[in-house]
């Protein structure tokens, strides 16, 4: 929403820093997805999204892939199993561990959440042309490629 001459600003100074910005732009894209997708979908879409670019993988490796709890990979992936969406077996090579698997059904839930988040993008990314867009996510990735991953 554009705002007018006299809708109250925060100072310049504030407005001037990146993390700020970058604070506010989080905000935002958050509030477009929980209008897009229901509670808990975003975390689904990062779990099968790792399934799928990275094939099976330990729960223990999935939180650590994206910086979740391991209590919470487990409630994940409790509703993703519910859903049919993957399946978790025990490790043939220690049975201590579980192996968790994409099915064909979550492939097809992927697909669904993708198009939701591109639509979420779309939306947030609107006073963007595509390649501001691909010089935002380029600039993007290079600052947080000089940082320490953090949990998702």
């Amino acid at each position: 929403m554009p705002e007018t001459d006299d809708t109250p600003q925060p100072p310049a100074r504030l407005r001037a820093l990146a993390s700020w910005q970058a604070s506010k732009v989080s905000t935002i894209g958050a509030r477009l997805f929980a209008r897009e997708m229901k509670l808990g979908a975003r975390a689904d879409f990062a779990v099968l999204a790792a399934l799928d670019e990275c094939g099976p993988l330990s729960q223990a490796d999935i939180g650590r892939r994206l910086g979740l709890d391991r209590n919470d990979v487990n409630g994940i992936l409790n509703r993703l199993e519910q859903g049919r969406h993957v399946t978790r077996e025990p490790d043939p090579a220690d049975r201590r561990r579980n192996v968790v698997t994409l099915t064909t059904g979550g492939r097809l839930h992927l697909d669904e959440l993708q198009k939701h988040t591109d639509a979420v993008q779309d939306e947030l990314l609107a006073g963007l042309s595509t390649a501001e867009r691909r010089q935002l996510q380029a600039l993007l990735t290079k600052v947080l490629g000089s940082h320490q991953p953090e949990p998702a």
